[in-house]
């Protein structure tokens, strides 16, 4: 594993379980975790070839009512039928999710420890019946879903926050270094688009903070606060992987120039101000915010304002990552992330 990786993991993994230890303010735990998971899930994100599948501008433009639409069915699901029941069906939905995303989360680590041919031969096993449907997979897979499914199986039966975290964590990871927006037009249109989505549903709506309240999946970090009327503090997993995927466009567009962290640093820099003036003004004003309220400008004007400072407008603006060559992605980046 590459030692700012591992670096990464180990500051993210303290952070986490630092509040079994210390003492941790709420507020300064959202803005570290929130951060460097954004940062680990950038540089994972970092590979040979571009990836083989892009969002384009149409999806980005329907991701928002595809979102409100969810999230509506979400809120009727909760008002109509037992809560109960609609959280009993997501654990089981969420068990198996989460054994596939803490297993990929672990096993850039768990292949450094195992036989060569065991990371390289595959598995192809049919499902019966359905002999069309198949699934690739490597022992290696099978050795990190043992681990995934024990702490998955912990979640399920005990719901503590800090399984909820440690799923969440792994949700965000793995779609930051999944997800492609493609473009910067692309990502632009889906902030916007979100942008919007957040502020309606939170401030004109009691939508969003009801499904937020009710739904008892890793779909939101938890914060441990000393309020009794306010056990924890809240932040929504779109609210690290939305701008996630963006921050994360930047870097490997530095990567395909051969940059040292030259745009990458400013929207990164300006995710961690977005997140910083989420903090503020709920405190400010006691009650909940759209987080993209405040990240999607920041994230945007600072990366905007770096492009323009440094006349790179068109290049930002023509790059489509679909199109990049591998041999750009190959460029090693940053110097301290060589194999070692």
């Amino acid at each position: 594993m590459k030692s700012w990786e591992r670096i990464a993991n180990a500051a993210l993994a303290g952070l986490t379980l630092a509040p079994l230890v210390v003492k941790v303010d709420p507020n300064l735990n959202v803005i570290l975790t929130a951060c460097l998971t954004v940062y680990v899930g950038c540089y994972r994100s970092v590979k040979p070839t571009p990836p083989t599948e892009t969002m384009s501008n149409e999806h980005a433009m329907r991701f928002p009512f595809v979102g409100s639409a969810m999230l509506l069915s979400l809120f009727l699901l909760f008002k109509f039928l037992s809560k109960d029941l609609v959280n009993a069906v997501l654990t089981c939905y969420f068990f198996v999710l989460g054994i596939f995303a803490l297993s990929a989360t672990l096993l850039p680590t768990i292949k450094r420890y195992l036989p060569k041919h065991w990371n390289d031969d595959l598995i192809v096993w049919h499902f019966p019946y359905f002999h069309s449907l198949e699934i690739e997979f490597t022992r290696s897979h099978i050795v990190a879903a043992i681990p995934g499914t024990f702490f998955c199986a912990w979640y399920a039966t005990k719901k503590h926050w800090l399984a909820n975290n440690i799923l969440g964590l792994s949700f965000s990871i793995q779609g930051i270094e999944m997800l492609s927006l493609g473009s910067f037009k692309t990502g632009a249109i889906l902030l916007a688009g979100l942008f919007v989505y957040d502020i309606f549903w939170v401030f004109f709506t009691p939508v969003m903070v009801s499904v937020a309240k009710s739904f008892d999946a890793p779909i939101k970090l938890l914060f441990p606060t000393a309020d009794l009327a306010r056990p924890f503090s809240m932040l929504g997993l779109g609210d690290i992987v939305i701008p996630g995927i963006f921050v994360a466009l930047a870097l490997r567009f530095d990567v395909s120039r051969g940059k040292e962290s030259q745009y990458f640093k400013s929207a990164f820099f300006g995710y961690a101000v977005g997140v910083i003036l989420t903090i503020i003004v709920m405190n400010w004003f006691q009650a909940a915010q759209p987080a993209l309220l405040y990240i999607v400008p920041s994230v945007i004007g600072f990366l905007t304002a770096h492009c323009i400072w440094n006349v790179e407008v068109k290049q930002l603006m023509e790059f489509d990552e679909s199109k990049t060559s591998s041999s750009q992605d190959e460029t090693t980046y940053p110097k301290s992330g060589k194999e070692e």
